[in-house]
């Protein structure tokens, strides 16, 4: 989506990597609180921020804690995270990312699931033709949503579409994915029920026994953790340990300066060349399914 850059900070492949997002003006930004949830238009087109392309391993997300919230890859017990290669599914098999001005908010406990969010703002899977990039802003045209239910938390999976994606007329509610791309919400189950299974943990649930929502309910699902994420905003709800200085939300008691945020991104060390990925990323792991 025209408007938005990145600039990357670190080396990639390693921890001290960040990618900073900076608006049409070049000014930075936080992916999280500044870019708009939508920009008008149907009810059903969100922003989404791409954090991991299509077919990538490495565990990429917006860093909810750190100052200007830029993306960072995910440590785990002190080393990288990269998604292990389940069989059939070689890394992300979609453009995966969040929704902008959302919050699963950990202290709600959602009604249909029973579990309470997971502290992240709402994660998407793009299923479009374009392998997109990281850090890329585009318009989705929402679909449908499964509901995870990860260690216990609420974390709802958005199905959308790149509205400039070629076929994107012919999609409208989660039945189209279905007639049009047969046997990919099935993987996406799948996915989703596997893919920590070689980290030696047991197998993923879902609420609604893995049943996809349609539109109305995902829009729905959105509209909810917009409303969660601008009380976390206005700090009318405990956010913990999440930062949410940002540059354009004016009533916000967390919004600052340019200055103050130039200051962020330049106490980052410079882009170096990028780190090597570790061979053990390409080992494919073979499982009975259930």
């Amino acid at each position: 989506m025209a408007g938005y850059s990145a600039e990357e900070r670190g080396a990639p492949h390693s921890a001290g990597y960040r990618l900073f997002l900076k608006d049409a003006a070049g000014r930075y930004i936080s992916p999280f609180h500044d870019i708009p949830l939508r920009d008008g238009g149907a009810e059903n087109v969100f922003n989404m921020v791409v954090e991991i392309p299509r077919w990538t391993n490495a565990k990429m997300e917006i860093a909810t804690k750190d100052p200007l919230n830029p993306i960072k890859q995910d440590v785990k017990k002190g080393k990288l995270r990269y998604v292990a290669n389940v069989f059939p599914h070689k890394g992300y098999i979609w453009n995966y990312g969040a929704l902008p001005q959302t919050w699963e908010d950990p202290g709600h406990k959602d009604e249909g699931t029973g579990c309470c969010g997971d502290n992240d703002p709402i994660d998407v899977c793009e299923i479009g033709s374009k392998v997109c990039s990281r850090g890329e802003v585009i318009k989705v045209k929402v679909l449908g949503t499964l509901a995870l239910i990860d260690e216990g938390e609420t974390d709802w999976k958005i199905i959308a579409i790149n509205v400039e994606d070629p076929e994107a007329g012919s999609y409208n509610d989660i039945h189209d994915v279905r007639r049009m791309k047969p046997g990919y919400l099935e993987a996406t189950v799948d996915w989703f029920r596997r893919y920590k299974v070689p980290d030696g943990k047991p197998e993923n649930q879902f609420a609604f026994n893995g049943e996809f929502k349609d539109k109305d309910f995902a829009v729905n699902v959105i509209k909810s953790t917009h409303e969660h994420w601008k009380a976390l905003i206005a700090k009318k709800t405990d956010g913990g340990e999440i930062n949410c200085t940002n540059l354009t939300v004016s009533d916000s008691p967390f919004c600052c300066s340019q200055e103050c945020a130039k200051a962020t991104v330049d106490a980052a060390p410079p882009c170096t060349a990028a780190n090597p990925i570790p061979p053990e990323v390409d080992k494919w792991f073979y499982y009975p399914k259930n």
